[in-house]
């Protein structure tokens, strides 16, 4: 058996099946809104980069971008149920598999980060008072991008779980110590530095005990992953669901206790707890933290109007996914529910929790409303508008839908 060839093959096959929803995503209008989002960027960038603040934080700000970006380590197999059976007589050649795999995920990572860079080394060339050299600083970030895919190649053969977590916060540490010595130190001093602690981070990570390959974990893995895809493109059209991770999150248990046990209320209740256990509340969270601190960050201008409603509408389109997560439930069929309640109750959390995070990205705005009253209000109420706006439109979609069938 060719492994390499089964990989470019199922590779092919995951492709295939993702293209055909693409032509649907561009007549969504989502190109046209990529490409307004991208000039008004490109406006503001120039017109920051025209009056650069001299108290600019440029290395915390890039510590900051580059970091989660060195860090993101995702690698697709493509594996799947049936390879713990049919692939296990290959497990000794596995390399040539997840060699391909492993260069094909860190590529074009590496390619995104570069493009990051190039975005902001402008902005770090006129802030900066000691600027270290383009490339130099490229070479840094490859590096240490690569060390920090292949620990989480091996995080994920770790047999002990909390081994795995102890090593990536390891991960988090080192690859942000690294980047901050780079930036805030001389070169030759941090080149010391980061050579000596990614020799002793590539020493500790042979020190846990690891699977040739951990078949289930790399499965789960890939399922995930694809379930994202899926998830992404459902908020334009309907795909095929696939299966979801599950997070315990007891402090969110109590969440739902208090509603009403009635029929009525039912589906609402199955929609809240899998919001607090689906991967969709994670995304939230870390939308909507970037989001508040961007805002924050650009508070004294009117691109914080911009910053507030693009992250708002990027937490609409995650939360429109609840509508995907139980189409076709069974309890659902052995609990039938009063007509039209689950569309209701769809809409009703989806608009709550919509307009929560609507005003807990205002809350960095605060500060600025007696500079500017106007602007501040303003960005509230466009806000508020835009959640309206997103429940109207999931609404109608919901009638046609219900027409339709």
């Amino acid at each position: 058996m060719n492994l390499r060839e089964l990989y470019v093959k199922r590779r092919g096959q995951f492709w295939g099946e993702v293209l055909p929803y693409l032509g649907y995503v561009i007549q969504s209008g989502v190109a046209v809104v990529f490409l307004f989002l991208l000039i008004a960027f490109a406006a503001w960038y120039t017109a920051l980069l025209q009056q650069v603040p001299p108290d600019l934080p440029i290395r915390w700000i890039m510590l900051i971008i580059l970091v989660p970006l060195m860090i993101n380590s995702s690698i697709r197999t493509y594996l799947r149920t049936a390879d713990t059976v049919f692939l296990i007589p290959q497990e000794s050649r596995m390399k040539e598999y997840f060699k391909l795999a492993w260069f094909s995920g860190v590529v074009y990572k590496i390619i995104g980060l570069a493009l990051v860079q190039l975005i902001l080394w402008p902005l770090y060339i006129r802030s900066d008072v000691s600027p270290k050299w383009l490339l130099a600083t490229f070479a840094v970030l490859v590096v240490f991008k690569l060390l920090s895919s292949y620990g989480s190649w091996k995080e994920q053969l770790m047999v002990s779980r909390n081994a795995a977590a102890a090593y990536r916060a390891l991960r988090w540490v080192v690859t942000a110590l690294s980047l901050a010595a780079w930036l805030w130190h001389p070169a030759s001093h941090a080149l010391i530095f980061m050579a000596l602690l990614g020799l002793t981070y590539v020493a500790a990570l042979s020190v846990p005990v690891k699977h040739r390959v951990a078949w289930e974990r790399l499965i789960a893995v890939e399922q995930r992953q694809a379930s994202r895809v899926m998830m992404v493109l459902s908020w334009f059209v309907n795909v095929p669901q696939r299966e979801q991770r599950v997070h315990a999150r007891k402090w969110l248990a109590g969440w739902g206790k208090g509603l009403a046990w009635n029929k009525e209320s039912a589906y609402r209740f199955l929609l809240i707890k899998s919001l607090t256990r689906s991967d969709i509340l994670g995304i939230l969270i870390r939308v909507g933290l970037l989001g508040a601190f961007l805002v924050w960050a650009t508070r004294d201008s009117l691109a914080s109007a911009m910053v507030y409603l693009i992250s708002l509408m990027i937490i609409g389109l995650q939360l429109s996914a609840l509508r995907k997560l139980h189409p076709e439930s069974f309890w659902l069929h052995v609990y039938p529910l009063p007509q039209g309640t689950r569309r209701d109750n769809e809409g009703k959390l989806i608009f709550q929790v919509q307009l929560f995070w609507a005003v807990l990205l205002w809350l960095p705005l605060i500060s600025e409303i007696l500079s500017a009253p106007g602007r501040i209000f303003g960005t509230m109420a466009a806000g508020v508008v835009l959640v309206f706006l997103f429940r109207s439109t999931a609404a109608r979609k919901s009638r046609r839908e219900e027409d339709d069938e």
